[in-house]
This record gives C-alpha cells, structure tokens and sequence, in this order.
C-alpha cells in the first residue's frame, strides 16, 4: 500500500517532467538585481567594420540594413533572413510566409547556416508583432534562446541583439503608450529575461530600442510643432499606392530613423553628422530627411541608446 500511495503521490510529478521534455517548461524571469548585474559592464566599442546578421521580417526589410552600412565604415557587411510577419518559432522551424519575394536578394544567407559558420560579430534578431501575441502562441523566449545558443555555438564572443520594433499607429491603447510600456513588459521581462534565465550562468543579450527612439522623435516633433515638413507618426509611416496610410510599415525616414539607432548601438558612436541622404537597397535614392529634421534624429537616438542600460553601451552620466 505504501508504494502504491507513493507513486501515486509522484504521478503528477512526472507527468510535469514527461510534459517538460516534450516542450520546455517556461522559466520564471531574472530577477531584478540579476538583470542589473548582467548589464552593469558595458561593451568594448568595436575596433574595426562589424560582420552582422539580421534576423526578423518587414519591421527589418531591405532598405534599414543597407543604411546602416551606408552609415558604417567601409568594410561594414551584412546578410539577412526575412518573412512576412515571421516569429523567430517559424523562422527556426522554416515555416517562412513570403519567404521567396521576401529573400530573392544578394543579401540572403540561410539563418542557421549563417550562424553556424561564425562569419559574424553581431546577430540582431527580432520578433513579430502583435508582440503579445508572439509571446503567447510563439514561445518567444523559447525561441530567442534557441536562436542566441544557436548563434554563440557558432561563435561564442558573438554580440547578441534584440531590435526592439513597434505596433499599430491605430492600437486602441494608444501608440505611444504602447511603446512606453512594452519594452519593459514584454521585449525585455517576457522574452529577454526568461530566455536569459533558461541558462544556468546567463549571457546578456541585449536590446536596440527603435521603438523607444521612435517615440522620443516623434514627442520632440510635437514639441516645436514639426521640423521640416515632419508633424507626427504618420510622417514616418508609409503610404500605399491609394495613398492611405499604412499603421506597421515604416517609410525612407522612418528607416533612416532605425538604421540610426542600430549605428549606435552596435559601434557605441554618436550618429550625430552623418549623412541623411542615402540609397535604398536596391542603389535609388531614398527619401531623405530635411537637414534640421536629421540632425534632430541623430540627437534623439544618441539621448535614447546611452542612456537605456541593456544597449551594452558605457552609460550617459
């Protein structure tokens, strides 16, 4: 009777570990001190060009990774992995919506093969949005693990990036309270600190805020009611071809704006007095901010980047 009352008082026990071999069992988040500690030294600034893998969906796209080596030194390479709306469980699963038209360029490089050959300083991948829904249906911080492990079995000093995007114009809730909270609700406590906490000594992975610059450029356009013909979000947003205003995808500025800020963050320099006139991808001219409208941009995201501590940059005093 003893044994019988044992095993039956450990079966739910090992129904829990069957269950947890079969999907991993989610980790409860870092906690705060251990968050602080993982971040409290920052990044050497790179030496030399970086090598740099994108990861992600339109919210990436062509035109942003090509401003970014437009804006880096030369010797600056890139390869990307894209979908339509592609959560990192889909891109690792090879279930790609898209991913013909999405990745029929020069820049395409197969995602695991890519970072299995430790070819690359940095791998910067991001999440589809509705974020919450990501987090819900995709097993975000499951997959985020398994991307940053996959990367840095390739290359173990690899530096390890989490591109912080954005929602709807039209979201209910309201599009800058939405970016006000969402990175610390769920880009970082959701994904990063329970993908962080899946390992028994944690390796930061760490964060390009586009969302929270976004959000301070637009605070300060409203502030001295526009710059240069910019007034609002929707001066950052595209337009389809019946000219109506597209709530996701962001336009020329609106990627100028985010290739500033991944230039920051990965080579920890000031953007300000770089060009605002650039090519898109595919070698045409993009839509270029004004020059007051540009210096305003590189001035936000220097504020912004230094002064979030999971950026991996020395910290603004």
């Amino acid at each position: 009777m003893l044994g019988k009352a044992r095993r039956l008082a450990m079966a739910p026990l090992l129904l829990l570990l069957s269950a947890c071999g079969l999907m991993r069992c989610t980790p409860e988040p870092l906690d705060g001190q251990s968050v602080t500690a993982l971040y409290e030294t920052p990044l050497p600034p790179p030496s030399e060009p970086l090598a740099i893998y994108h990861l992600g969906h339109s919210l990436v796209a062509r035109d942003m990774p090509a401003m970014l080596a437009q804006l880096a030194d030369a010797g600056h390479r890139y390869n990307s992995q894209l979908g339509w709306g592609t959560s990192l469980k889909n891109h690792w699963k090879g279930d790609i919506n898209g991913f013909d038209v999405e990745n029929d360029h020069p820049r395409y490089r197969n995602a695991k093969e890519a970072l299995e050959s430790g070819d690359y300083d940095a791998f910067i991948m991001t999440e589809m949005v509705e974020i919450r829904d990501a987090i819900q249906y995709h097993d975000s911080w499951d997959y985020a693990h398994r991307w940053a492990s996959r990367a840095r079995d390739g290359r173990p000093d690899i530096r390890v990036y989490l591109y912080e995007t954005w929602h709807n114009t039209d979201d209910p809730e309201g599009w800058l309270t939405r970016i006000d909270r969402d990175l610390e609700r769920y880009w970082e406590r959701e994904i990063l600190d329970r993908a962080m906490a899946a390992d028994a000594s944690p390796t930061p992975i760490y964060v390009i805020p586009a969302g929270q610059v976004m959000a301070g450029f637009i605070r300060a356009l409203e502030k001295r009611g526009g710059v240069d013909g910019l007034t609002g979000v929707s001066s950052l947003f595209a337009t389809n071809d019946k000219g109506d205003q597209d709530t996701i995808h962001i336009n020329d500025i609106g990627a100028y704006l985010v290739a500033l800020t991944h230039y920051s963050v990965l080579y920890h320099r000031t953007p300000v007095g770089l060009p605002h006139a650039l090519r898109k991808a595919d070698g045409t001219p993009a839509v270029a901010p004004g020059a007051a409208a540009a210096q305003l941009m590189q001035e936000i995201v220097w504020d912004v980047v230094r002064r979030h501590p999971r950026t991996g940059m020395a910290q603004a005093e």
